[in-house]
């Protein structure tokens, strides 16, 4: 059985290499093309090859809310919405763990920290749960020392993700962390492990955030509402706060002010970094039609593997934070129209959907943890 899947990441390998050279292949669903993409057609074709053949075999083990459940709502539903979807997914789950190319390892950090956590940053609890996790998938099955966590993957969008992995010096090494706190100054591996976008789902459904008007409807620079905390957002509530009325900062909005209108009457959004580097501010700037303006050192961007940040978003560094606005105004009309209409195109693979569509959120984090399973490059930037 290792054969035969070998063999078939050799073929969906040298498809992939193939495609760069040939016309793309039809879809119903998608054609991604553009300058948003790395390239649109290996892209694709490893899109394609991932429906095709990806199996993904879920340990049993573990007992909600722990395991097998995530938050579904709030900051954190990244975890819950791909977890949920996950387990009841017949296309890519398999129930034969001889058929898999990679183990999904089901526990929430989000939820342990809930139901496990004591106090005072003691991460000792959610740690020994972690280790002991591990211990049993490997004293149960072959596949973890098979290969030394290398075919496993673990999924986080609390911010202690990184910590609690570090604690399983295999999962930290070999293993695929897919994270929300992707930061490399953290040890986040570009590629090995998974950046994934946090959601900050209000309530279940996106439809009420998503869509804006065009740019000529957006009176408004730059936006930023949130609390001061972290490195980066009291740098720049110091340097912008009530000092420009094109650039409008707010800790708290005013009374009757909606912080989605706000979103859809600007221009750019401003996501600085908080505790950590992952802000749900970059989704809804996606998901209103404002162009993201990432402030933080050491991130990778979800999907950048496979998207071309730079042509839909502008990323500040902490020591350009003087210089923001003579930043955002050196773009052009033009090519902030080229980069507007971007946002919309790449927005359905940030979407959450009920159930899950082809090339949405979940796919796209399935599709993130395929490429590093077939340890290939989709593009040559």
């Amino acid at each position: 059985m290792l054969d035969r899947i070998e063999a078939g990441l050799i073929q969906a390998r040298a498809a992939i290499r193939e495609a760069r050279n040939w016309n793309q292949t039809q879809d119903p669903d998608y054609v991604p093309v553009g300058p948003m993409y790395w390239n649109a057609k290996a892209f694709q074709r490893s899109y394609l090859e991932m429906e095709k053949q990806f199996k993904v075999f879920i340990y049993e083990e573990g007992e909600p809310p722990v395991f097998h459940n995530g938050p579904c709502l709030s900051i954190y539903s990244s975890e819950g919405h791909f977890i949920n979807a996950m387990e009841i997914n017949e296309q890519f789950r398999t129930r034969d763990p001889q058929k898999a190319h990679v183990f999904f390892l089901p526990f929430s950090i989000t939820m342990m920290v809930k139901f496990v956590y004591k106090y005072n940053f003691d991460y000792g609890p959610i740690k020994r749960t972690t280790i002991d996790y591990i211990n049993l998938i490997a004293s149960r099955y072959p596949f973890w020392n098979r290969s030394l966590g290398a075919d496993h993957f673990m999924l986080s969008c609390h911010d202690w993700g990184p910590v609690i992995s570090f604690a399983i010096p295999n999962l930290y090494k070999n293993s695929i962390r897919v994270l929300c706190n992707a930061n490399t100054s953290e040890r986040f591996n570009p590629t090995k492990d998974v950046s994934f976008p946090e959601i900050n789902l209000l309530r279940g459904s996106i439809d009420d955030f998503i869509g804006g008007p065009s740019p000529s409807q957006r009176p408004i620079l730059a936006f930023y509402a949130g609390r001061s905390h972290g490195p980066v957002r009291p740098i720049l509530l110091d340097h912008w706060f009530n000092k420009d009325k094109d650039i409008q900062l707010y800790k708290t909005l005013p009374k009757g002010v909606s912080y989605y209108s706000m979103l859809r009457k600007s221009k750019f959004c401003l996501c600085p970094s908080g505790y950590e580097v992952a802000s749900p501010r970059v989704v809804e700037a996606i998901y209103t039609g404002c162009v993201p303006v990432l402030i933080s050192d050491h991130y990778v961007p979800p999907f950048s593997e496979v998207l071309n940040w730079k042509s839909f978003s502008i990323e500040v560094s902490l020591k350009d934070i003087p210089k923001l606005k003579e930043i955002l105004m050196s773009v052009s009309p033009r090519r902030y129209i080229k980069m507007q209409r971007r946002v919309g195109q790449i927005r359905r693979h940030f979407e959450v959907h009920y159930p899950t569509r082809r090339y949405d959120v979940f796919h796209m984090i399935l599709h993130s943890v395929w490429l590093r399973r077939l340890n290939i490059k989709v593009h040559d930037h």
